[in-house]
C-alpha cells in the first residue's frame, strides 16, 4: 500500500514540476523573478525525487533490497548538493516574496535579471561545493566490511553511522555547513515574512491581502513542511526519535513537493 502510494504522488510529483516548467518557460509574461525561481525550485524537486524514489520502489517491489555502491555515492551526493540547494532558493524566494511586497514601486529596479541569475547560480554552485566537501570526508571513513545502509536511502547519517570510527572533523564541518544553509536562509526568511507580515497589517483592501496570499502561500507552505521535517528529523537528538519515525518523516521531503505547489 504504502509502494502504491509513493509511486503515485511521485508521478504527480513528475508531472507537476513538468508542467511548472513549460508553463514557464513557454508563457511570455510568465518571464519574471518569481516564476524564474520557481522554475529553478520545480527543476531541482524533480532531481531531488527522482535521485530517491526509484531506487526505493525497486527495493520494495523487488526480491533484494540492495544499490551498487557507486549508486549508494551518487544517491548521497546528489541528495546532499540538491537538498543544500534548496535551502538556499527559499531563502532567495523569501526575499523576493519582500521586495513584490514591500517595495512594489521599486520592485523591477531591485530583482532585477542580472541579480535573480546571480543568486540562483550561487545557490547551486554552493550546494554543490557542500556537497563535495561532505562526501569526499564521508566517504573516506573505514567501514569495517559493514555494509548495510540502515535507511530507505543513502544519506549521511546511515553512512556515518556504518563507519567504525569516530571522525571530529567531520562534526565540525557539519555543523558549520548546518549553520550556513539551514538556520541562516531560515533566519533570513523569517527576517522577510516578519517584514511582509508587518506591511499586511497596515493593508486595507481584500484584493491586496488576495493578491499577497496568493503570493506568499504555497512558499511559506513549502518553507514549514521543508525545514521543519530537518529540524526534527536532523537536529532532534537520535536517541528520542526512532528509525521507523524518521524514515517516515524522510518521506515527507519529498511528498510536500507537489501538493504545496498544487
Amino acid at each position: 500500500i504504502i509502494s502504491v502510494v509513493v509511486f503515485i504522488v511521485y508521478i504527480v510529483t513528475l508531472v507537476g514540476n513538468t508542467t511548472i516548467n513549460l508553463v514557464s518557460y513557454l508563457g511570455t509574461q510568465l518571464h519574471t523573478p518569481m516564476y524564474f525561481f520557481l522554475s529553478n525550485l520545480s527543476f531541482l524537486d524533480l532531481c531531488y525525487t527522482t535521485s530517491i524514489i526509484p531506487q526505493m520502489l525497486a527495493n520494495q517491489w523487488g526480491p533484494k533490497k540492495s544499490i551498487t555502491y557507486g549508486g549508494c555515492v551518487l544517491q548521497f551526493f546528489f541528495v546532499l548538493d540538491l537538498g543544500a540547494t534548496e535551502c538556499l532558493l527559499l531563502a532567495v524566494m523569501a526575499y523576493d516574496h519582500y521586495a513584490a511586497v514591500c517595495q512594489p514601486l521599486h520592485y523591477t529596479l531591485i530583482m532585477h535579471p542580472q541579480l535573480c541569475q546571480k543568486m540562483v547560480l550561487t545557490a547551486w554552485l554552493s550546494g554543490l561545493a557542500s556537497a563535495l566537501i561532505v562526501c569526499s570526508l564521508t566517504l573516506k571513513l573505514p567501514r569495517c566490511g559493514h555494509r548495510e545502509v540502515d535507511n530507505f536511502f543513502c544519506e549521511m547519517p546511515a553512512l556515518i553511522k556504518m563507519a567504525c570510527v569516530y571522525s571530529k572533523v567531520i562534526e565540525i564541518v557539519v555543523f558549520a555547513l548546518g549553520v550556513v544553509f539551514l538556520f541562516v536562509p531560515l533566519s533570513l526568511i523569517l527576517i522577510s515574512y516578519g517584514v511582509i507580515t508587518q506591511a499586511v497589517m497596515r493593508i486595507k483592501s481584500a484584493t491586496r491581502w488576495q493578491k499577497v496570499l496568493n503570493t506568499c502561500g504555497s512558499h511559506l507552505t513549502v518553507v514549514i513542511l521543508f525545514y521543519g521535517t530537518i529540524i526534527y528529523v536532523y537536529m532532534k537528538p537520535q536517541n528520542t526519535i526512532s528509525q521507523d519515525e524518521g524514515n517516515a518523516l524522510r518521506r515527507i521531503l519529498w511528498m510536500k513537493k507537489c501538493s504545496a505547489k498544487s
